[in-house]
């Protein structure tokens, strides 16, 4: 052993070759990841040093201890270091380049062996050395741009030189994860073998290389030069992929476009010069507050995953499940169950809709067929996991039942009582319902304690999140096996406690209430819409309610109303009202702030109706001028603080799962954090201002809680210290 830290050894080997070998293993004590911390990084550097000095060795092999290879830069680290200013963050790049350089100017070839997962910094690693060897099933990328940053050690400057601009600029403004076979074909690796070949197969390339059989300094200098392309060549990879980047990535996004920049930049420079300009790019994106939230965004899923992983490893195991009900929702709850593995019984009263699961479930698996995601033979396969009944017959040994009839209390009670008779005693039931009290369904349960919401979002195989409701009489293990099952099937669970609309459809009907004053006031809802998106929402307001539908929108908002009367009751109708008593549904029937047609794909596209403009009309109070800064702090405010209020009321536990709720669940814009990122930004004492000055005019919608006021006067954030 010529070097040993807490997560880097260094040993001496012999090759059958007869050649010396470093042999230099990354296995971070203590972490079942390896990553590269600041302490990390710095034992690598001292690592390079000891084998500068060591003599006699006529090559050296990276690899890792661990299941993955590096899965990246320490992202704990990140708000901290941001912290630290410009100049700090270039200069540690630079540090950091210096290490990385030393390990590629070693006087004898080198080679990583990439036996999983390399990711960002971890990738950056294995583009130092002359050759790479992967493991068939590890992937490599450099996600950087996913957080709002750019890769800032050496990913912009060696990754092209490597593979070509264009590969490049799709791998790093894509932020993405690239098989082996990916790799193999772009040359980001020199070869592809099984995992137990790995060790054997990077030796044997050293001892080719000392052969003189490959030449690995022309490898290395092709890695410190130019790129070589000549200025026509430049404008065309260049230009044309900053565009296209542009459309894709959207204006609320900048690093996927700052990363072509960097690599433009850098494309005619030697190494040094080269990277210079990326630690600068790098440490400017750092410090954007799109790289803040995203990182923070990162930092939150963390802590959501935990959560869930903790109560996985409480619960029993769920390997038999069924959905009662078998519309769309019902399909999908199938398609997505068998899909991921776990076999579910589909249960209906008739055969008509039974078909429609049935058919519901086929459609996506088609689709899977489609994008070559699936073979014709999985699906088949896959779709025996779904297995449609009429009776209750198979329910002896179901673990976990998901109710998913019509959002109607009286229904969902009988199924439930009824299918509680079916199963065995210790069979978890749960209710998909979006805003139906669980106490009250549990009123008729024998065994309430064996039952809980699991609130999925629609579609089904697209949002991934999955609420799941603790009613007073759950038990916890009834919340871990919901759990378990919510990430068995892909989906990321948040638990929240009962209370109307929960968690996220609570917060949701105060946006719309703003929405709906807007309109009462003159705000023209095609502009509510054009402004909310260009905040970073996916669609605007009077958009999401025609695609949620106007119908289950007066029904929620009904709940809401009943639930939280001093704020959401409403004298007089809202547009929201006008529309369904117009039998304007939204897109289920083509009609409602928009009217809907057919575009090429068959997907229904919204056009302006000036019959919803006639109806809109009858709510006008008055005529009033709003900016875009109006518009925001109306629909905004009354939001975050029904998502403060959650937070206050034990609703939600933690403002991460708040934010992270928001996001998966109704597409809060993810570059601004979540709702109590938002305040923090805004400052909360500035936000307590803005939502005071609304209360005046409008009413307790928009009165900050008194809790919240004193956080104000107190200069408290929802996020503190390494999750700021």
């Amino acid at each position: 052993m010529i070097y040993q830290g807490n997560a880097i050894t260094v040993e001496r080997r012999d090759t059958q070759g007869g050649n010396d070998i470093a042999m230099l293993t990354f296995d971070l004590k203590g972490e079942s990841v390896n990553k590269l911390s600041s302490a990390v990084v710095a034992e690598l550097g001292d690592a390079v040093k000891v084998l500068q000095a060591e003599s006699g060795l006529q090559g050296l092999v990276i690899s890792s201890g661990k299941e993955a290879f590096i899965v990246g830069a320490d992202i704990t680290e990140f708000h901290s270091l941001f912290d630290k200013g410009e100049e700090y963050l270039v200069e540690m790049n630079l540090k950091v380049h210096d290490i990385f350089n030393a390990i590629e100017d070693l006087s004898f070839p080198t080679v990583t062996a990439i036996n999983g997962l390399a990711l960002g910094g971890g990738c950056e690693v294995l583009l130092t050395t002359d050759f790479r060897v992967m493991s068939e099933k590890a992937k490599i990328g450099l996600p950087e741009t996913k957080l709002g940053i750019l890769p800032g050690w050496g990913g912009c400057v060696r990754l092209p030189r490597l593979i070509g601009a264009d590969n490049a600029i799709e791998w790093i403004a894509g932020g993405t994860e690239n098989r082996a076979n990916a790799a193999l074909k772009v040359g980001a690796v020199d070869a592809v073998v099984s995992h137990e070949l790995l060790e054997e197969a990077a030796l044997d390339m050293l001892d080719r290389a000392n052969a003189g059989e490959l030449d690995y300094q022309a490898r290395r200098e092709e890695k410190k030069a130019p790129l070589n392309l000549n200025a026509i060549e430049q404008m065309m990879a260049f230009e044309t992929a900053k565009g296209f980047v542009a459309g894709k990535a959207g204006p609320h996004y900048p690093a996927p476009v700052e990363s072509i920049k960097v690599i433009q930049k850098g494309a005619g420079e030697t190494r040094a010069r080269a990277q210079a300009i990326e630690a600068k790019a790098f440490a400017k994106l750092a410090l954007s507050s799109v790289a803040f939230n995203l990182v923070g965004l990162f930092l939150n899923d963390q802590v959501v995953k935990k959560k869930g992983s903790k109560y996985e490893k409480q619960s029993q195991p769920v390997k038999q499940t069924a959905v009662l009900g078998a519309g769309i929702m019902g399909g999908g709850i199938a398609y997505q169950s068998a899909s991921k593995g776990t076999p579910i019984v589909m249960k209906d009263i008739n055969d008509d809709a039974i078909e429609l699961g049935l058919k519901e479930a086929r459609k996506l698996f088609s689709k899977q067929v489609e994008r070559k995601k699936l073979t014709t033979e999985q699906m088949a396969e896959k779709l025996t996991n779904i297995r449609p009944t009429l009776s209750y017959g198979d329910f002896g040994n179901v673990d976990l039942v998901v109710e998913a009839v019509v959002e109607n209390p009286k229904v969902k009670d009988a199924v439930l009582t009824e299918v509680e008779g079916m199963v065995s005693e210790n069979t978890i039931l749960t209710s998909n319902t979006s805003t139906i009290s669980i106490n009250r369904l549990a009123q008729n349960l024998k065994r309430p304690e064996n039952f809980c919401g699991m609130h999925f979002f629609n579609p089904v195989h697209r949002m991934p999140l999955v609420e799941v409701i603790r009613g007073e009489k759950t038990s916890d293990a009834a919340v871990a096996a919901t759990v378990a099952y919510a990430r068995a099937m892909g989906k990321t669970p948040i638990v929240v406690n009962d209370c109307p609309g929960f968690l996220v459809n609570r917060v949701l009907f105060p946006y719309f209430g703003g929405f709906s004053f807007l309109v009462e006031q003159g705000a023209d809802f095609q502009r509510v819409d054009k402004v909310m998106e260009k905040f970073g929402w996916p669609m605007g307001p009077a958009y999401l309610l025609d695609v949620v539908g106007l119908d289950t929108a007066v029904h929620a908002n009904e709940v809401m109303a009943e639930g939280f009367p001093d704020r959401m009751a409403r004298d007089g109708k809202t547009a929201i009202q006008v529309m369904y008593d117009n039998k304007r549904l939204g897109q289920k029937n083509d009609k409602g702030f928009y009217a809907y047609e057919e575009d090429k794909k068959g997907k229904p596209k919204k056009v302006t109706d000036e019959q919803a403009y006639a109806l809109v009309k009858e709510v006008v109070k008055e005529q009033k001028e709003f900016s875009d800064e109006d518009i925001i702090a109306r629909m905004m405010v009354p939001l975050c603080l029904e998502t403060v209020r959650c937070l206050e009321d034990g609703i939600v536990e933690t403002p991460a799962e708040a934010d992270m709720a928001l996001i998966y669940g109704i597409g809060f814009p993810p570059f601004r954090g979540g709702a109590l990122r938002y305040i923090d930004a805004m400052g909360v004492a500035e936000f307590v201002k803005l939502a005071e000055n609304l209360a005046d005019e409008l009413g307790p919608l928009y009165a900050p809680t008194e809790k919240l006021r004193q956080m104000a006067q107190n200069n408290e954030q929802f996020y503190s210290g390494s999750q700021a």
